[in-house]
């Protein structure tokens, strides 16, 4: 394919506000009989009935969050949904409605809003939520993205972080680690573009890792494939700060300790060859990396048997007592203090 060197670039301040709004939103649907209410009018309006409603949201900035100069703007509005469907699943509940708003500097053209809404509109339908509504404005520098969840679920289907008991077993989804990896790959190839621009990368040996950072997926499936072995968890968190960080939250909000036993932690083929390359631990990587989008949980340990052998989870430890501490149980049978060692958006520090 022809690359157009001389792509349209429509100024934003041609649509004004309101006209704006009006070009982004129009891709948009109704889904949900909750959503009385969308764009174009002060507020959205919703209703649950009996349902009861969870409300998330996150705030992603340029040059924190994520680099434009390997993230394509289609992706980046696809992920600035899902981390927030992500912390819906998290209670275990269902995402229904999603708001969006931005802010953006004039060095971008309408086409690149475009994109981001193109991303924005694939991930609304991949999750079945609703956008109904947001903002738009002006940015000195950069982009900036926020959007807020909604969902709902019965009462007696959420799930905290304050449930977990002593005994229970900790779980978690898919495997982990693979973001931090694919984001280190990238930055690797951005700094060789920067030296040579003319040179072509091959990351077909990353592809993996490089989807679970550019097009990670919340695990929306989670809540059902619980349901249908009859288990409810007793605490719940997604991975979005690094596996030891949602421990911990967990941990100290329940008032257990924790065993997390290194040679139960999932991780994937590609990830362990990429940190022998990078040469960093594996360990380390996995339970401090961040961005995996998975859930961790506790269940009773009664629930053992309908868990075991299942491809979709992993035991990874068991709770104690508050007392006992939060430890990592290495190979070697040795035990570590586990420190939150994850991102850290106020200080912007791994």
């Amino acid at each position: 394919m022809i690359e157009d060197k001389t792509p349209q670039r429509t100024s934003i301040a041609q649509l004004g506000e309101f006209g704006l709004i009006d070009h982004l939103t129009k891709n948009f649907t109704i889904n949900h009989p909750s959503t009385l209410k969308g764009i174009g009018d002060d507020a959205a309006v919703l209703d649950f009935g009996d349902k009861k409603v969870v409300v998330s949201t996150d705030l992603l900035i340029e040059g924190v969050h994520f680099d434009l100069a390997y993230m394509p703007l289609k992706h980046l509005g696809y992920k600035s949904v899902v981390v927030n469907v992500s912390d819906i699943c998290a209670m275990n509940a269902k995402a229904t409605q999603i708001t969006v708003s931005v802010a953006v500097s004039n060095r971008f053209p309408l086409e690149a809003l475009d994109e981001l809404f193109a991303g924005i509109t694939i991930a609304a339908k991949e999750y079945n939520v609703d956008v109904i509504g947001g903002d738009t404005t002006s940015s000195q520098k950069g982009l900036i993205i926020s959007i807020t969840a909604i969902g709902e679920a019965d009462a007696d289907e959420l799930v905290y972080r304050n449930g977990a008991k002593q005994t229970d077993l900790l779980v978690v989804s898919g495997d982990i680690g693979a973001a931090y990896m694919g984001l280190q790959v990238l930055e690797r190839e951005k700094q060789v573009f920067q030296v040579n621009p003319n040179s072509q990368p091959d990351l077909d040996m990353y592809s993996y890792l490089i989807e679970r950072q550019l097009k990670p997926e919340a695990r929306k499936d989670i809540r059902t494939l619980l349901h249908a072995i009859e288990i409810k968890p007793t605490s719940m968190i997604d991975i979005s700060d690094g596996l030891s960080s949602e421990i911990i939250h967990i941990c100290k909000q329940s008032e257990v300790g924790c065993n997390l036993y290194e040679d139960k932690l999932p991780i994937d083929p590609q990830f362990i060859s990429t940190c022998e390359e990078f040469n960093i631990d594996a360990t380390t990587v996995a339970i401090n990396g961040g961005e995996d989008y998975e859930l961790l949980f506790t269940i009773a340990m009664d629930d053992f048997d309908k868990i075991k052998g299942n491809p979709n989870f992993t035991i990874i430890g068991h709770m104690t007592h508050e007392s006992e501490g939060i430890h990592l149980i290495t190979r070697a049978n040795t035990k570590i203090p586990l420190k939150a060692r994850g991102w850290d958006a106020i200080s912007n520090e791994e």
